[in-house]
């Protein structure tokens, strides 16, 4: 949707699709880890994959999608990686449910590794967002070592990093959310770089909302 002021249109952005991202890798690593702990029965590994394929995948793809169009680059590429991944280990562990390790999942995941600190490098201006995108970079490569190693000590620092992750993709989707919701930080985001807008100017409040941006 946009309006005209002045002769110039102003775009009005879609909602940040960040909180939806981070809340469903929330689901995804506290499922995961439970897993990874032993928290869950191995016969649970299928009905974990299916929570992967049913609940993960499909939030973080729209997640994704509403990235790209609100031309945000990083919550974009983020959370298509981790939709992609999150539907790639789906399969596998439906696939190979009777086996508890997969030397291919431990390849995609130390690939999946490499392009989530492709991401987390283009969010130097949102350090929260930054930090999501780290830890999940680093939990990845646990997961990694495990699937490749196969040995508990691997398993274990997976499930404890995938829960600390949890943690602060919590945190970062809530931050996020009451930004949108109240139209102004309620909890420290660790922001930098970027103009402020001018309260007193709904014009330049405008053209600071994400996913506008100048004229080319």
């Amino acid at each position: 949707m946009s309006t005209i002021h002045s002769g110039q249109v102003v775009l009005r952005p879609i909602a940040n699709p960040l909180p939806l991202g981070f809340l469903a890798l929330v689901i995804a690593t506290t499922v995961i880890s439970a897993a990874q702990l032993h928290w869950l029965p191995a016969s649970a590994q299928s009905q974990t994959a299916l929570v992967l394929l049913a609940a993960v995948f499909p939030l973080q793809l729209l997640a994704s999608i509403l990235g790209f169009l609100g031309r945000d680059v990083v919550a974009a590429t983020g959370m298509g990686v981790l939709a992609g991944t999150w539907l790639a280990v789906g399969l596998v562990t439906r696939a190979n449910s009777a086996a508890p390790t997969s030397p291919t999942l431990g390849v995609l995941l130390i690939a999946s590794t490499a392009a989530m600190a492709v991401a987390a490098a283009g969010a130097t201006g949102k350090l929260v967002a930054m930090a999501v995108l780290t830890t999940t970079s680093v939990r990845f490569a646990a997961t990694a070592g495990y699937e490749l190693a196969g040995t508990s000590a691997w398993r274990v620092t997976a499930g404890v990093i995938g829960l600390l992750l949890a943690v602060v993709a919590l945190y970062a989707a809530l931050a996020f959310l009451l930004e949108d919701a109240y139209g102004r930080a309620v909890l420290p985001l660790a922001r930098r770089g970027g103009r402020a807008a001018d309260p007193g100017r709904p014009e330049t409040a405008a053209l600071a909302e994400a996913g506008v941006r100048q004229q080319l």
